[in-house]
């Protein structure tokens, strides 16, 4: 199991055909123009399902696996072959998960797991029809939500990053079409996340490594939909705005990348320093570069997460960062394939651990806006069928290869 740690400045420096027309499950799945979706403000009222994946993607997913087409016939076996989409699946919730930085206890990391587990068994219910995957997904969120408190320790913001962002998609595909899931179940695990997530997700962490607060605006943005949270929402976009052109660089950016938002990192020098000891900075290069892919991927996931609920919302904020977000796939896909680095890049030295980080941004950019990404479709031919981190990213060749349905 991966596990990151925070940075400080001072460290630094010292279904779906059951949901049917009500998701629009009748598209066609055929490429539409970004520029049909309102810039600036979401829609007037929520989409649902509507976080990270749209019912008429899941219908699209449906009608592919079906007829036996890949790479989504390989990546559903794949998934349905995980112990994440066993029916014997057992969850283990706790009362209090503490995970300290490098070292936590059991339950952080089965709550990862259950979490992902839910969201294997929703969409396991979405594609097959099978209401025992359903049925497994609601005992799993009723566990948890009959028992969690809260979170502590040092690690605590990025755990519940991480596990409410796999909650939420979980619970939102179940809730929008799983009748038997309804009442006071969903008005309790509402209340969980609530109360034991959303403080956590939403607290404020400037000069930390951005994938963390990449990570928490993804979980947070799909809480707000799930919960119809419109000012949770719109605190989200505003996180990721800010946060997203601090982290990749472009050159009209100006000489230095913009410090950290709400931070105190702003000199050349103690930015050099936050950014692993970059001192030249390139298109598409990343606040952690020069730590390795494996955050970077992390980044790049989250990034795309918060942009695809958005998109679900009528709200593209793909279109705003598009230029960014394309440049910093081709930069870090070309060097995760092999490309040997430069010395002025990270002293010539790149560590190579990206995981299935690309399929979300890669559908939306070149499926429905018409970028030409080489490396990045390189790349993501090379991991399919992607499978899951054990963190936050979880069978994305399935839901988002080839897939550029509307929202």
């Amino acid at each position: 199991m991966h596990r990151r740690q925070k940075t400080l400045l001072a460290a630094l420096l010292g279904p779906l055909l059951l949901l049917g027309t009500a998701c629009g499950a009748g598209d066609t799945g055929a490429r539409t123009d970004a520029g049909t979706l309102p810039a600036g403000v979401a829609s007037a009222r929520f989409r649902h399902p509507g976080v990270l994946v749209g019912g008429a993607q899941l219908a699209a997913v449906r009608r592919h696996v079906e007829a036996g087409e890949e790479p989504w016939a390989s990546a559903y076996r794949a998934m349905s072959g995980s112990p994440y989409a066993s029916l014997g699946y057992v969850p283990h919730p706790a009362k209090v998960v503490a995970c300290a930085s490098g070292a936590g206890t059991d339950a952080c990391v089965a709550e990862r797991e259950d979490a992902i587990a839910a969201y294997t068994h929703a969409l396991m219910w979405s594609v097959s029809g099978r209401a025992a995957h359903a049925a497994k997904a609601v005992e799993i969120m009723d566990a948890w939500s009959a028992t969690v408190k809260e979170h502590t320790r040092d690690d605590a913001d990025l755990q519940t990053a991480w596990s409410g962002s796999s909650w939420a998609r979980a619970a939102e595909i179940t809730h929008a079409g799983y009748p038997a899931w309804g009442g006071p179940a969903v008005q309790r695990f509402k209340w969980m996340l609530r109360k034991a997530y959303l403080p956590d997700v939403t607290a404020k962490v400037p000069d930390y490594n951005g994938n963390w607060e990449l990570a928490m605006t993804d979980a947070a943005i799909g809480m707000a939909v799930f919960l119809e949270d419109r000012t949770v929402f719109e605190d989200a976009v505003r996180r990721f705005r800010a946060r997203v052109p601090a982290y990749f660089y472009l050159s009209s950016d100006g000489a230095l990348p913009k410090p950290p938002p709400g931070g105190t990192i702003d000199t050349p020098d103690e930015l050099a320093t936050y950014w692993f000891g970059q001192r030249t900075y390139a298109d598409g290069l990343g606040q952690e570069t020069c730590r390795n892919l494996m955050h970077i991927g992390y980044s790049l996931a989250a990034t795309a997460h918060i942009a695809e609920t958005a998109w679900h919302q009528g709200l593209d904020l793909y279109r705003e960062e598009a230029e960014r977000i394309g440049a910093a796939l081709e930069f870090h896909a070309r060097y995760q394939l092999g490309a040997t680095p430069p010395k002025w890049l990270c002293g010539g030295r790149i560590e190579r651990t990206m995981g299935p980080d690309v399929e979300v941004a890669l559908n939306h950019l070149e499926g429905r806006m018409g970028m030409r990404l080489p490396q990045t479709e390189k790349l993501a031919a090379s991991q399919r069928p992607g499978g899951t981190d054990d963190l936050f990213v979880a069978w994305e060749t399935l839901t988002h290869a080839s897939n550029p349905t509307p929202a």
